[in-house]
């Protein structure tokens, strides 16, 4: 018998490797990397800079392929999906969220969430309504209608993570979501990404190189010089 969907991984990483370059100057920036998600957790993932956090955040959300392993998405197989197969992966299952805001400087804060619901051709009052209850959610009903460049850099992030929760994915990924912010914004960006794991029912995989805000992960996966450090990924 399979096993019930309800009881398996939401991630599953199996013996991921990925190197750039060939010969004695190759960089092995992924080896062997295994490890599994648990549905509605949030994750931090830390390490030092050039460790393979990058790396391994796009080889799970399709941005990059490994060289050798596996990585499966509820269920889909990311390193076996053609391109097709991808963007509909980043479409229905996988959100991104990154250091750069990435926010389109000429739409509202409303216009910016609602865009990948208009891509996915959501009727308009429904995409309102969806649009409405995220801004809600991160705090920033009463700023619907300002653009990216009147809005703080902390507020420009909360409208990010409302986008990227926009097609309820079932996995966020935020890439150091938090360095571009003074450490009280990042803390208070920290906590709202723990709220919307537990209100949205999401996961999220966080990378971070702040230590304060470990705290509010259910797990925290150490990865140095491409490998896991298995006491933290246990």
């Amino acid at each position: 018998m399979s096993a019930d969907p309800a009881d398996r991984p939401l991630l599953t990483v199996r013996g991921v490797h990925r190197r750039f370059g060939s010969g004695p100057t190759a960089v092995h920036a992924l080896r062997d990397v295994s490890f599994d998600l648990a549905a509605g957790t949030m994750v931090a993932l830390i390490g030092r800079s050039g460790s393979g956090k990058t790396t391994l955040l796009n080889v799970i959300g399709g941005l990059d392929r490994p060289d050798s392993g596996t990585v499966l998405v509820d269920g889909a197989d990311v390193t076996a999906l053609d391109e097709d197969g991808l963007s509909r992966l980043r479409r229905e299952k996988v959100s991104y969220v990154f250091q750069t805001f990435g926010l389109i400087p000429v739409l509202s804060a409303a216009e910016n969430v609602g865009a990948p619901l208009r891509l996915a051709r959501l009727p308009a009052a429904e995409r309102e309504r969806r649009v409405e209850l995220l801004l809600e959610l991160v705090g920033l009903a009463d700023h619907a209608q300002q653009r990216p460049g009147e809005l703080s850099g902390g507020q420009q992030q909360r409208v990010a993570i409302a986008r990227a929760l926009a097609a309820s994915p079932r996995l966020l990924i935020a890439d150091e979501p938090t360095g571009q912010l003074d450490a009280e914004t990042g803390l208070s960006v920290m906590a709202l990404l723990r709220g919307v794991v537990e209100s949205e029912g999401v996961t999220a995989l966080v990378s971070t190189h702040d230590p304060t805000m470990l705290a509010l992960a259910d797990r925290v996966i150490q990865i140095n010089d491409g490998r896991l450090d298995e006491r933290e990924a246990s």
